[in-house]
């Protein structure tokens, strides 16, 4: 019976790379899989996911408009899909959560969604919300925060490295914008 999982964490817990392992494993025995990505993230200019160790794969780019049920079965259609890996899975509608839950459901296709958890004001995504909910199976990567304790929280900071305390809740970026914090640092340098 196919499932649905949720891989989450904050950043720099290696959510790509253990995507991108897991579509390895699947294609070295043979099968085949289906990657997505969300399309607001553009950072990467030689692959559509790409982890901060230097691995990289192309995929499919989801928006807000896009059934990722209907793209995922025409594929299937053309050649049987075994696995299908959503990175930045945060970005999903719920509308789409419910699509990835049909693929496994009646698709009967493995669907592994990796993302954030919570945004820079420990608010969740709306994908993630629903991935909390109603996944088969949820698994918590870790992170580490500068004191050494599970990073569990994502603080956006300015350019001089301050907290920023307001903002939209998506804004695309990496180490230069994002740093992963347990939840007492975290407090802290909102609070401070």
């Amino acid at each position: 019976m196919a499932k649905l999982y949720f891989y989450y964490a904050s950043m720099n817990a290696g959510k790509s790379t253990t995507l991108l392992q897991a579509d390895f494993n699947y294609r070295e025995r043979g099968m085949h899989t289906m990657l997505w990505t969300a399309k607001l993230d553009d950072r990467s200019d030689n692959a559509a996911i790409e982890s901060r160790i230097g691995l990289g794969a192309d995929a499919h780019r989801y928006a807000a408009e896009t059934d990722i049920w209907t793209e995922v079965m025409a594929a299937h259609g053309e050649k049987p899909i075994n696995c299908v890996l959503v990175d930045e899975a945060q970005f999903l509608s719920k509308e789409q959560v419910w699509q990835c839950a049909r693929l496994a459901d009646e698709g009967g296709i493995p669907v592994l969604c990796y993302g954030l958890r919570t945004d820079f004001q420990g608010e969740l995504f709306p994908g993630s919300a629903a991935l909390l909910g109603i996944a088969d199976t949820l698994v918590e990567l870790k992170a580490v925060c500068h004191c050494g304790k599970k990073a569990s929280m994502n603080l956006r900071v300015d350019a001089d490295g301050k907290a920023v305390k307001a903002g939209a809740q998506t804004e695309i970026g990496g180490n230069d914008r994002y740093v992963a914090l347990c939840r007492k640092h975290f407090s802290e340098a909102l609070n401070g």
